[in-house]
């Protein structure tokens, strides 16, 4: 049986700092040249898009952490997250050796979207994953590939559909029965009240946290993914620091890095570390 892959996710901001892109690949590449096939990349981009946007003279909104994206900015949206941005970040893995395919999560029907249910309100063309085949990310990793997928999907008539990156990544490990799901943010993890990261999060320490406001904005739909995936699939789930690439040599050692997201468990004090 081959190694069940690890998932990264990685955001606009890291796509947007040259310095923190290039560690970052060159940490992935050695860990997909020490292993051919062993890692998955799915990524976002919402600061490209903005400025996209911007220059169209299209407004850009968001409610609870996501994207509202109207029929005539969906167009728009696709080409930065399938075009642009996929291609930079695969540029950059294939400079420093790795065999990188960028995708979308449509391609050989990886993914099938149909409009989110979970909102209050009507957020456009959001989508979210409603099911999948591993098939052709499964030859990918065979081969020795290094999967890039961007977080643009497409529902069962062909339509483009936005799907929150975090869902995307946590659709992807699920698909694939990932070792571990690694959501890299801009922050050192999910942070309590002091600022300090919390080691552990269950359920319960995530609702109460977003109750009184500790978890927000788009932290929000993070945690929550990061949280029903480990549930429904016993994945680990991890939120860490692109800012440190030795966070990422420090996890493929089996050292603890970032936020673990449990099913179950309570997480007390102990569990933060600066």
């Amino acid at each position: 049986m081959p190694t069940p892959p690890l998932v990264v996710k990685v955001g606009g901001a890291l796509l947007d700092d040259a310095s923190a892109l290039a560690s970052v690949t060159s940490a992935i590449a050695s860990m997909h040249r020490a292993r051919p096939g062993s890692v998955i990349v799915v990524h976002g981009g919402g600061s490209a898009v903005d400025r996209h946007l911007s220059r169209l003279g299209m407004a850009s909104t968001k409610r609870e952490g996501i994207r509202v994206t109207p029929p005539d900015q969906m167009v728009e949206i696709g080409a930065v997250l399938g075009g642009s941005v996929n291609q930079k970040l695969v540029g950059a893995l294939l400079a420093h050796g790795c065999r990188a395919v960028g995708l979308s999560l449509a391609d050989g029907h990886t993914s099938i979207a149909s409009p989110t249910t979970r909102l209050s309100f009507d957020p456009g063309c959001v989508g979210e994953v409603s099911e999948g085949d591993a098939t052709l990310l499964r030859l990918l990793l065979g081969s020795g590939f290094l999967p890039v997928l961007s977080s643009v999907g497409m529902d069962a008539q062909g339509g483009l559909m936005n799907i929150n990156a975090d869902d995307a990544a946590a659709a992807t490990a699920s698909l694939v029965g990932a070792r571990a799901l690694l959501f890299l943010s801009d922050v050192d993890g999910v942070l309590d009240g002091d600022g300090r990261t919390i080691g552990t999060l269950d359920a319960t320490a995530i609702d109460a946290l977003v109750t009184n406001g500790t978890i927000r904005g788009g932290m929000i739909p993070k945690v929550r993914g990061a949280l029903e995936t480990a549930t429904s699939t016993g994945v680990c789930v991890i939120i860490a620091s692109w800012k440190r690439a030795d966070a990422l040599v420090r996890l493929s050692r089996g050292e603890p890095v970032g936020t673990r997201i449990v099913a179950v468990g309570t997480p007390t004090s102990a569990g933060a570390h600066s």
